[in-house]
This record gives C-alpha cells, structure tokens and sequence, in this order.
C-alpha cells in the first residue's frame, strides 16, 4: 500500500497512529493486570468502578487539553472542584437550598473564579502557571472556609443518582439502546466519508476495508455495554447498566469534540496555541478567547464537583485533592503538547483510563500507595518523553 493511501485509511479511522498506539497501551495493560490479579481486572464489577471512577477526572480533562493547546495552564481545578462541591453540599444540607439552586449557585461561583483567573492571565499578561498555582491554595482554603472544615452530607435521592452509586445506572435497555445508537452514527459518519471524498475525487478505500475499520469501535462500544449490564448489585434484582457519570462523560467528550472541530471558537484555540501573535495580528480575539475558555473549564469543573459529591454523598475539604495532576496528566497522555498548539478530545478519554487502569490494577495487586505514586509519576515524564520523540520522528499528525 503506497504512502497516500496508508494516509488516507488512518484519517477514515478517525485516529492517529498515536492513539492506534495508545489503544493498544490501554488492551495490554488490561490484560496485564487481569492475568497478574488473578483474572480480577476485567470482572464487570471492576470496570465499572473503573469506569465511573474515571468519569470525573475525565470530564475535566476533556477541557484541560483546549487550556493546554492555547498555551495555559490550571493548577487550581482540584482546589476550585472542593471550593465549589463543598459550597454545593452546604448549600442543600445546612441551607436548606434544592439541588439546582445549590448547582446554580456553584455555577455561579466557578464562573466568578474563571473570571478572576482568566481576568489576570488575559487582561494583565500574568503567566497562568503563576495565577493558578496561587489558586490550588487559596481555594483549598476556600473550602475549608465555607464549612469549616466540617463534612456536608447530601441526601436528596435524585442528586445522589448523578454520582453512580446504588441507582446511579441507566438500566439494560437503555444501555444496549445507546450502544446501538452509537453503531449507526459511526456507520453512518463513515458512508458519509465515503460520499465526501468519492465528490471531491479523492481515492476511497474499498467498502469492505471502512466497514472492517468501523466495527472495531463498534464491537468496542457493545462489549463496553455488555460489561456494564452484567454488573448487578447483589441486592437488586437488576443490572445497573451504563453510569450516569460515565454518560456525562460521553456527552461532555462528544460536546467538546463539536466546540473543536465545527465551531469558531474551536479554530480559535487551536490558533492561539500554533503562534499566539500571529493570531492576534489576524484578527483573532485572543483575550476573548481565554476568557471564555477560562469560563468553559468553570463549566466542567463544576459538572465534575456535582457528580463527585453525588457519588461521596457529601461534600468534604479534601474532595479534589491531588485531582490537577491527573487531569494534566491524562491530558498530556493524551498527546496534549505542553508547548501548545495540538491535542485531541479522543486522546483526553484515552489518557484518563490509562491513568486510572494504572492506579486500579495496581490497587488490585496491593501495591503500597507510595509506590503508586511514584510509578504515577514517572508514567507522565514518560509520556512526555514519548511525545518530544514522536513529533521529532513523525511530526504533529493530528
């Protein structure tokens, strides 16, 4: 097969040899940890765990990647996720308050933190690492202020489902439901492809070869969703199905993916972050692009300190401790270049899993909590090894 249409078959993937790479990362270490624990890993119960566990780092990290593409970076979304869910859990259990005017609430104060974060980077020029790194601590603090210190329960039944604990799954039906609607978009986003490229006269890879290509996440899709129905609490008569996490994860990624790929505001980014200046002389609103930026993380990061707090049933000081470096971390796992200028919403899920498969195998294998962060650690200077040598050898593909 010639060089152009080796080219041509991965773009009608919808992935980069980097993802293909860490794909396979994430199979391996699967079937690693399951054959060193004693065929424990890839029990239904474990991925689900893993799954909804990974959930919250997940939706953060999705944003994460567009902070670090346009050249910033958030320090402080651990330490501005325990302000806000704290704030959130007083709000229902000393309060009084409801659960939307609760989340309304801790909206409303992220978005202020946005403001003043985002305010000093893109206003004054102040360097994001500095404006951040001294919010990880004042917003700590913050948390600890708003109840001092003490844990906030909540109890509405509703809100606790959002957490995916005892009836926080969507069911069978809907499971087996969503995971067929998503075959027939990605079968049908392929014809599309297909369409598109056979009208601008551009070489097309024979049927059989797209259709191949398309069932691997297909199949991946239905035995994710096969895993998930066969989870079933002992005390209930059914399976729990699909974490609702796990699906505002989904949305979140699917959202963000829209924003990057068929919006302004996406090309926007991706602008600052190949050559700051050059946009700006463009014409490109580069203040009003980090503001809102800034603001869209407020977003998520509040989505993420709902449904921890959900999944905790309680809001307590040390809800997101450590979770900023996860989140980088899964990003630039991901294939986020720290530099700027490239990153994938795909790779953001991805490097969430690889992270929290790594933490989970190892728990399974007993491995002491120091020795897990240690290997944590220097997973991510790998991962940035990795990066410095692959676009020196292949360049940005993405």
């Amino acid at each position: 097969m010639s060089e152009p249409q080796s080219q041509s078959l991965w773009q009608r993937s919808g992935v980069d040899l980097r993802l293909l790479l860490m794909c396979a990362l994430l199979v391996v270490m699967a079937l690693a940890f399951h054959w060193l624990s004693g065929g424990l890993f890839l029990t239904p119960e474990n991925l689900y765990n893993v799954a909804q566990q990974t959930a919250v780092v997940g939706i953060v990290a999705t944003v994460m990647v567009l902070v670090i593409v346009a050249r910033h970076i958030d320090l402080s979304v651990g330490s501005v996720m325990g302000f806000v869910g704290v704030l959130v859990a007083y709000l229902q259990y000393t309060s009084g308050w409801s659960w939307p005017a609760s989340c309304l609430a801790g909206l409303a104060v992220a978005l202020l933190v946005s403001l003043y974060q985002g305010g000093l980077t893109a206003m004054l020029g102040v360097p994001s690492f500095v404006v951040t790194l001294g919010g990880l601590m004042s917003f700590r603090g913050a948390a600890f202020l708003v109840a001092d210190g003490k844990t906030q329960p909540v109890n509405d039944e509703f809100f606790q489902r959002l957490g995916g604990g005892y009836d926080g799954g969507i069911g069978t039906t809907a499971t087996w439901a969503l995971a067929a609607l998503v075959a027939v978009v990605l079968f049908a986003r392929m014809l599309q492809q297909r369409r598109a490229r056979q009208r601008h006269e551009m070489p097309v890879e024979p049927l059989v070869v797209d259709v191949l290509l398309t069932a691997v996440p297909v199949v991946a899709v239905f035995a994710f969703a096969w895993a998930m129905n066969s989870y079933q609490i002992a005390s209930k008569s059914e399976p729990q199905g699909l974490p609702i996490p796990v699906l505002i994860w989904a949305l979140v990624a699917v959202l963000l993916s829209f924003i990057v790929h068929r919006t302004r505001f996406g090309r926007y980014v991706f602008a600052m972050g190949g050559n700051p200046d050059a946009a700006a002389l463009v014409g490109i609103p580069v203040k009003r692009v980090t503001m809102m930026l800034f603001a869209l993380l407020a977003v998520l990061v509040t989505v993420a300190a709902i449904v921890s707090i959900a999944r905790l049933n309680a809001g307590t000081n040390s809800l997101g401790s450590g979770m900023e470096l996860y989140v980088i971390a899964a990003a630039v796992i991901g294939g986020a270049a720290l530099a700027g200028g490239s990153g994938s919403i795909f790779g953001s899920v991805l490097g969430a899993l690889i992270m929290q498969s790594l933490d989970s195998g190892m728990l399974l294998l007993d491995v002491a909590i120091g020795k897990r962060m240690v290997i944590i650690g220097q997973v991510l200077i790998v991962a940035v090894v990795f990066d410095v040598l692959y676009r020196k050898r292949f360049g940005d593909t993405r």
